[in-house]
């Protein structure tokens, strides 16, 4: 591959932000589940969030101004600078442009609040995302070619998600956004093999995005002495973790053979340790361990520009890691300005960096 060449990209892992107007969509009789912002107390942002359904929920609140968001990218030394209007999908040529600046030619788009549970009123749920659902699509009908999204599923009341699903599919959603945590159900639960079959009907894939949907598992850490970003650790990013583990050991990926699954925002150091663990239960049973173990299993994930991607490479295979930026949002992942950062590493070749860019992305989300 000729390096001057420039590779299609496919941000894998951007967001939107949530505001006011993503609740329009909600019908008269769900006016009563409509959030409703609640400042914090104080001055630390972390302590407010959506008031829904009468209950602060534990929902992510990132209403941070242009200069905050320049000011933490000094401090932590990475380019998280994205403006209001384009992160909260009030201007979308702006978002474009923005995408234009930084080579990038299709975002996939994914929710902030869902990152932990928002209500446990299965009529609230349902409410909400049909609301959520309505608002991507009207922002994806804008650049239809180019902002592509994954849909909500109101797991709750499984005959609503599986509609969600079909009308998401009609109006250009790529994936099926779950959470390796719902409730006290794990992803491998039969609960879900309704959802699991219709995404694979529609060729959409499940997209397991680094989350937490119960929430006595996320209010139990929040109450655990330590800084937020240990916290959001254990509360977001080990769950895709056990998320993985759980569905190798399953039989999900037999059930639903040509079902694909993307592991979004977690990072891929973990591989190697995922692999010896599966590899060593699946040799106690007699078995002989799979040489793309990933790859047998239509598993992709997301790496990020500080991951050793020679090592990892060894474990993943070539066709299962993807980038994305977290535009829009401010914790450890964001990195706005990563594919010129992967374009300039030089410990893997263009062919891989081809894959990681497009050719990966392309298969997961079906492009």
């Amino acid at each position: 591959m000729d390096a001057q060449v420039k590779t299609r990209v496919i941000d894998a892992d951007a967001h939107v932000i949530e505001t006011e107007r993503t609740w329009d969509y909600l019908a008269p009789d769900e006016a009563k589940y409509r959030p409703v912002i609640s400042q914090p107390p104080g001055d630390n942002p972390a302590e407010g969030g959506w008031m829904i359904d009468g209950i602060l929920g534990p929902a992510f609140l990132r209403r941070f101004t242009d200069d905050e968001i320049k000011k933490m990218s000094t401090i932590a030394g990475r380019d998280m600078a994205t403006p209001k209007a384009a992160r909260e999908m009030s201007d979308i040529p702006l978002r474009l442009r923005h995408m234009d600046e930084l080579g990038i030619d299709v975002q996939v788009l994914f929710p902030t609040m869902w990152l932990t549970s928002l209500t446990e009123n299965p009529a609230a749920e349902v409410a909400l995302a049909r609301s959520y659902n309505s608002w991507l699509i009207d922002i994806c009908k804008q650049a239809p070619d180019r902002l592509r999204w994954v849909c909500i599923p109101p797991t709750l009341v499984m005959d609503e998600a599986i509609a969600e699903i079909r009308r998401a599919k009609q109006n250009g959603a790529v994936g099926v956004f779950v959470r390796a945590y719902e409730g006290d159900r794990l992803m491998s639960d039969p609960h879900f093999y309704p959802m699991y079959e219709e995404a694979e009907r529609l060729d959409m894939a499940m997209t397991v995005h680094i989350a937490n949907g119960s929430q006595e598992n996320t209010v139990f850490h929040m109450r655990a002495p330590g800084p937020v970003s240990v916290k959001g650790f254990t509360i977001t990013r080990l769950p895709a973790v056990v998320g993985c583990m759980v569905l190798l050991m399953s039989d999900i990926p037999k059930t639903f053979p040509k079902l694909r699954w993307g592991f979004i925002e977690s990072a891929a150091q973990w591989v190697p340790w995922v692999h010896n663990e599966f590899a060593r239960r699946v040799h106690s049973t007699g078995k002989k361990m799979p040489a793309d173990f990933l790859g047998d299993a239509n598993i992709h994930l997301t790496c990020q520009s500080d991951d050793d991607l020679a090592y990892i490479l060894k474990y993943a295979g070539p066709k299962s890691l993807l980038i994305g930026t977290d535009y829009g949002h401010t914790d450890p992942s964001a990195q706005i300005d990563v594919i010129d950062l992967l374009r300039a590493r030089t410990d893997i070749d263009e062919t891989t960096k081809q894959q990681i860019l497009y050719d990966n992305p392309k298969r997961l989300y079906g492009l």
